[in-house]
């Protein structure tokens, strides 16, 4: 799980024109892999149904395997504490219900290497958080909370990407 620059054609990428801060985490798997099933990977693997469990419990924000299966598949477009903002042949781009955070996420084929023994899928996970107007200052910022988090939310974010990723390694 790398850290990477936001591709620029990305729908992750308008954010950053709307002054948010915006990461990408990207790995390669040995497997072609398509973008709903590294959605419904995603969205499904241990780490996730924590963080829906707390959704659910927290803030009434209920979510079922099938509702991530139909997000997947295009037939969705809400789940749980998240609507669709933007979605592409290989990429999704989901709002929180606050409006403050985005998340992304992207599968696309690898380059292939002379060496390379069948086809490899890129993986990507990228988060924005929506800068608010200071009552106090009126100018636009991502507040103390964003401080605070901004660790947490890096090591977060590898081990979401990287339990998508062993799961679709799994089911090869």
């Amino acid at each position: 799980m790398t850290p990477c620059p936001v591709p620029e054609s990305s729908l992750l990428h308008r954010c950053l024109r709307d002054g948010a801060f915006a990461d990408c985490y990207v790995t390669e798997i040995g497997r072609s892999v398509t973008h709903a099933e590294f959605v419904a990977a995603f969205y499904t693997t241990w780490v996730f149904r924590l963080e829906r469990f707390i959704l659910r419990w927290w803030f009434s924000k209920p979510s079922t395997d099938n509702e991530v299966r139909a997000l997947a598949a295009g037939t969705a477009h809400a789940f749980a504490a998240w609507r669709v903002e933007g979605r592409g042949e290989s990429e999704i781009l989901l709002a929180d219900f606050t409006g403050r955070t985005r998340s992304w996420l992207s599968a696309a084929p690898a380059a292939q290497e002379p060496s390379a023994r069948g086809p490899r899928t890129r993986l990507y996970f990228g988060s924005a958080v929506m800068p608010i107007t200071s009552t106090a200052t009126g100018r636009k910022e991502l507040g103390g909370r964003f401080n605070a988090l901004l660790g947490f939310h890096q090591i977060y974010s590898r081990v979401l990407l990287r339990a998508a990723s062993a799961r679709l390694a799994a089911a090869a």
